[in-house]
């Protein structure tokens, strides 16, 4: 279901969920429409079932901090059960960390995506499904499935609530609604 500009909202329904997403300037040539999960429940448990629903089987689900995290987990707790976060930051508690880069279209610099060496006893020969909110450029996208292989899981989907841009023709992903980008 497309959406439409509203003033300074871009005014969608994603999963029975009528929406206003701020116009959010990325740079002097593009506008985003921002979509934040975090605190929004009834959105996130029924974007995770809406989800679960179109992918494919699978033993744990994998996202990268932060606004992932919500849909992450609801799917976990409504299907498999596990999930794993793949982190900004090393914490004190990860015991050899692995990373990789990723740089996103929302941050203005390089960042990097860290998994520790009890998140591989999760991964390592399962199916993981890899979600986020937004799937733009496919760049944490990417860095997500680096970290995955790199542990030895097998990646059967990658799931996001809304492809943004380009990424709405994507074959490899599912998702639930189109997101445009807004060009000044």
């Amino acid at each position: 279901m497309e959406g439409k500009l509203k003033g300074n909202y871009y005014e969608m329904t994603i999963a029975g969920c009528r929406r206003e997403l701020p116009i959010c300037p990325i740079d002097e040539h593009l506008d985003i429409a921002g979509f934040i999960m975090l605190g929004d429940v009834e959105l996130t448990e029924k974007t995770a079932a809406e989800l679960l629903r179109k992918c494919p089987e699978h033993d744990v689900v994998v996202t990268a901090e932060t606004k992932g995290i919500p849909l992450c987990y609801e799917m976990a707790r409504q299907g498999c059960r596990h999930y794993v976060v793949a982190r900004k930051s090393v914490k004190a508690y990860m015991r050899n960390p692995i990373s990789v880069d990723v740089k996103s279209i929302t941050t203005d610099h390089m960042q990097k995506l860290f998994l520790s060496e009890e998140d591989e006893k999760q991964l390592r020969g399962k199916r993981v499904l890899i979600v986020d909110d937004v799937i733009s450029t496919g760049e944490s996208l990417a860095a997500m499935e680096k970290l995955v292989e790199m542990y030895g899981g097998n990646i059967v989907g990658r799931a996001a609530v809304l492809a943004e841009g380009d990424a709405k023709d994507r074959k490899d992903i599912t998702y639930l609604e189109p997101l445009p980008l807004f060009q000044k």
